[in-house]
């Protein structure tokens, strides 16, 4: 990690693919008291009406891809990005600068923190990844329950989902950028436990950097 001082003692990167859990897991160490910080969230804020990064979308797209409402048409922006990988290049890099700006904003408003969590899906496509936070934790999961979980959930078709997890990082990539790793292949109910090990550790490890 960088040597930015208005930070938490430890940082804490936190992704998975597509219908693995992340923001199941998120929310829980956000139950414990833990700061969050969630890029998915930041891009809605931006892309959301009257957002700040609206109006770059819409001179580079056109009124196509915005919403009676004025925030971005997140089925028509799909439905484009898969059509024209080009597209998809735009809009990031477009909303990548901003969500960065707002997630060191976040990031430096929780520096009183032990640690905190920074929610990024697309944390390992991003490169960088070990330079830019303590920790790295993987919400993993089987590919066949990510397919069913976001089936369930969207009402997308099989190739949908494929589609966009194989745009992803694969589950092997991931693990392997892992410092740690929490399974969510089984039963939801297994969570907390396993969440309630990792704050610990977490605090553990914040404790000791902080020394």
């Amino acid at each position: 990690m960088n040597n930015e001082s208005l930070r938490p003692a430890l940082l804490v990167g936190l992704t998975g693919g597509i219908g693995s859990g992340k923001t199941t897991v998120a929310n829980q160490f956000g139950a414990l008291g833990v700061p969050l910080i969630d890029a998915d969230e930041i891009a809605h804020q931006l892309t959301g009406p009257h957002g700040a990064a609206m109006a770059a979308i819409r001179q580079t797209f056109g009124e196509a891809v915005i919403a009676a409402d004025g925030r971005l048409d997140r089925a028509a922006m799909r439905k484009l990005a898969f059509d024209d990988p080009q597209a998809r290049k735009r809009l990031e890099a477009i909303l990548h600068p901003m969500i960065r700006e707002e997630t060191e904003r976040q990031i430096a408003a929780a520096a009183g923190a032990p640690y905190a969590i920074v929610v990024i899906p697309l944390l390992v496509e991003g490169g960088n990844a070990k330079e830019r936070f303590d920790r790295i934790l993987v919400v993993d999961c089987p590919v066949e329950v990510q397919i069913e979980r976001v089936i369930q959930r969207s009402g997308l078709s099989r190739d949908q989902v494929l589609a966009i997890i194989g745009a992803q990082a694969s589950r092997e990539q991931r693990l392997a950028q892992a410092d740690d790793v929490l399974d969510n292949g089984g039963d939801s109910i297994l969570l907390p436990a396993q969440v309630e090990r990792l704050h610990t550790h977490f605090l553990e490890l914040a404790g000791a950097a902080g020394a």
